[in-house]
């Protein structure tokens, strides 16, 4: 069953479209994130579906009910922003219980979900605190204690992690995911970081300008991008002008001066149907450097020089020179990186390449 539903979505403001013709099916229970660059439309999509603004054209619905005439406080949804948008002058079990007061919860009732609430985020002493006296990983999960508290159809959260540091971040990311995975909640979640995308979703809508680039699993999209968009946006990527020379059922034949021919799995390359000019896309980390005389371990490989290292502790990001081409590869070390003008032999796999057609520019 689709807990969301949106169908031919159009967003205007003026003469501008912040979102165009945009359709989706979010599955119930899942957690889907809402990826892309600042202005891609990705947050004006959530305040559609949360009510905050209306669609120019097109219908939502939630659980199956038509809800574009239907104000936010009706659709019942949770809702976590960015800077949280706790009461100052509310303790943390009054500022839980906002939405409770609105939903003829009686006040043993509110009690025991705002202590239910607050156990499910771990923090089951502080309701008598008050957000000044809480960190900011603290704050944000009271905030989103409020949003669950209702038992919501739909939980709305837009770039909720992003005012926290690194570390926190980090933690907050598995506990965010933890908490949807214990309620089950249907999680429509807005970010522009890639790696808070892949590692918490079920599914991953990627948008660039309004329009949707690609949707599918995280592995799906980061290993077989849909588009240069993708390719380039999540992860570091590689994108090189090649041919393709053959087509076959199982896979497609690619030339790319300077590299031995590659045979690139078909479903790699689901665009590519007939010979002609391609992008040959390869992941900077699905390439490895290896010491030249380095056996090949049935890798394919090509002699190239090391132009820049930006070393980053445990890896490296090397800028590497083969022939024409600039590449970058990301690389565990042991010890010390490769320097930079080391002749090295730059090695990968073929199954871990893909192919898109040539887009056209501009």
């Amino acid at each position: 069953m689709s807990a969301v539903s949106l169908s031919n979505i159009v967003k205007r403001f003026g003469d501008y479209t912040a979102v165009h013709q945009m359709s989706l099916d979010i599955t119930e229970g899942s957690f889907v994130t809402l990826l892309g660059p600042s202005g891609c439309g990705k947050t004006t999509t959530l305040r559609m579906i949360a009510g905050l603004l209306d669609p120019s054209e097109g219908e939502i619905a939630i659980k199956g009910k038509r809800v574009n005439d239907v104000p936010i406080h009706k659709r019942n949804l949770g809702l976590v922003f960015q800077n949280y948008a706790l009461f100052p002058h509310k303790t943390v079990a009054e500022n839980v219980a906002f939405g409770l007061n609105y939903r003829n919860v009686g006040k043993e009732d509110a009690k025991r979900k705002v202590a239910e609430a607050l156990d499910l985020v771990q923090l089951p002493d502080l309701g008598g605190r008050y957000p000044k006296e809480l960190s900011g990983g603290q704050q944000q999960r009271i905030a989103l204690a409020r949003a669950i508290v209702i038992e919501p159809d739909v939980l709305l959260l837009d770039e909720p992690l992003s005012a926290l540091d690194a570390n926190l971040r980090e933690d907050m990311r598995v506990e965010l995911k933890r908490i949807q995975q214990s309620i089950g909640v249907t999680t429509v979640f807005v970010t522009h970081d890639q790696t808070e995308a892949l590692a918490m979703s079920d599914k991953i809508i990627v948008m660039s300008e309004g329009r949707v680039e690609q949707i599918g699993a995280p592995e799906e999209v980061y290993n077989t991008p849909a588009s240069e968009f993708v390719a380039q946006f999540l992860g570091a990527s590689n994108l090189l002008p090649a041919d393709c020379t053959g087509v076959s059922s199982c896979e497609i034949a690619v030339d790319l001066p300077g590299f031995p021919r590659i045979a690139i799995p078909k479903e790699r390359a689901p665009k590519i149907s007939t010979p002609g000019p391609v992008r040959l896309v390869i992941r900077a980390e699905k390439l490895s450097l290896k010491a030249v005389g380095t056996a090949a371990d049935g890798k394919s490989g090509v002699d190239a020089v090391v132009e820049n290292v930006d070393y980053q502790g445990q890896s490296a990001r090397y800028f590497l020179r083969v022939g024409d081409h600039q590449l970058q590869a990301i690389n565990m070390i042991d010890d010390h990186p490769f320097p930079m003008g080391a002749k090295v032999v730059l090695r990968f796999r073929e199954k871990d390449c893909a192919a898109l057609p040539v887009e056209a520019r501009s």
